[in-house]
């Protein structure tokens, strides 16, 4: 349930009373030619309910204001009815999964320092061939954040952001790697080291693995958005990531030859990954209410998809050669 507070001029009650149609709502007159309607909604109608609104309600002017929170509880018998007829949606808004993706367009020193830790726990895991330990290193690791970022402003047309989202990844990323060369190259000084199983694991690039991130890109943007665990979507897509990167830090420093496989398997990931968040905003039919958002977010989106599909073809190509 949420409550969809609208201040506006009188002269848009109307209007505003009209858009809100057989909701329960309250009317407050205030100061200044002003008025304030408070909309009882359910979540799977509010996607409905904000556009008509927002072409209700004329947002230029200062006092203007559409505001949706989430009461800590409502006791109406009339609203309990209406919750008990409407099929519930079960995800989150569009507002909403733009609010959560923003902290993800900026670099966060928290973030990055624990990116570092996680890249030094993986790489102490894989030189101990120790699965227990990478999966530790998985848990810490924040990389989901950075590419659901990137597919949710892409969706909605935010260009700006959508970059950002991606520095912030790549970022991410690069770090990763360094850490593991410069780790490597220290360890290396002191105690002897070797390909064990687990690094051997991350040279084989076969195109299935790009199915896999796919459908793990999938189930965690669809986790995400959902509202379900953000752990447990992290973990999805730190498998696939955290363990190549590390292993291409290894292979850099001290094996330069076996360098391009697990580069690639990383590049097959991060592609794989996107392409499957794209493909979960589809289904949850995630875009921008206006039509003019709707129609940038269309032209990014085909853009988008021409550049991933042709990126996993050259991908498979590669993997199948290497």
């Amino acid at each position: 349930m949420k409550r969809v507070t609208v201040i506006a001029q009188k002269k848009e009650l109307e209007k505003v009373e009209d858009a809100a149609g057989d909701l329960i709502y309250n009317v407050e007159d205030l100061e200044n030619g002003l008025v304030r309607v408070d909309i009882y909604v359910n979540d799977a109608l509010l996607d409905e309910l904000i556009p008509k609104l927002q072409n209700s309600v004329d947002l230029r002017h200062r006092e203007s204001v559409i505001e949706v929170t989430s009461p800590d509880f409502v006791i109406s018998s009339s609203l309990q009815k209406r919750e008990k007829k409407i099929k519930k949606e079960g995800r989150a808004t569009v507002e909403e999964l733009l609010a959560s993706s923003k902290k993800y367009t900026k670099i966060d020193v928290g973030k990055t320092t624990l990116i570092v830790i996680a890249g030094i726990i993986a790489l102490i895991g894989l030189f101990m061939n120790n699965a227990p330990i990478i999966i530790g290193a998985m848990l810490l690791s924040p990389l989901l954040g950075p590419i659901y970022s990137f597919v949710i402003n892409t969706s909605v047309g935010r260009s700006k952001d959508a970059w950002l989202s991606l520095l912030n990844m790549g970022i991410m990323l690069i770090l990763v790697i360094i850490t593991s060369y410069l780790a490597t190259i220290l360890i290396s000084l002191f105690i002897p080291v070797s390909l064990t199983p687990e690094i051997l694991m991350r040279f084989d690039t076969n195109p299935i693995y790009i199915l896999m991130a796919i459908l793990l890109g999938f189930a965690a943007v669809f986790a995400y958005a959902k509202g379900l665990s953000e752990s447990i979507a992290g973990i999805a897509i730190a498998a696939a990531l955290l363990p190549p990167l590390a292993v291409s830090g290894i292979t850099l420093a001290m094996y330069v030859n076996y360098a391009a496989k697990p580069l690639l398997l990383s590049m097959e990931n991060v592609v794989g990954l996107i392409a499957g968040g794209l493909i979960a905003i589809i289904a949850l039919k995630i875009e921008p209410r206006r039509y003019y958002e709707k129609a940038k977010a269309k032209k990014m989106l085909h853009r988008l998809y021409f550049t991933l599909l042709s990126l996993l073809v050259l991908l498979a190509i590669l993997s199948l050669i290497l």
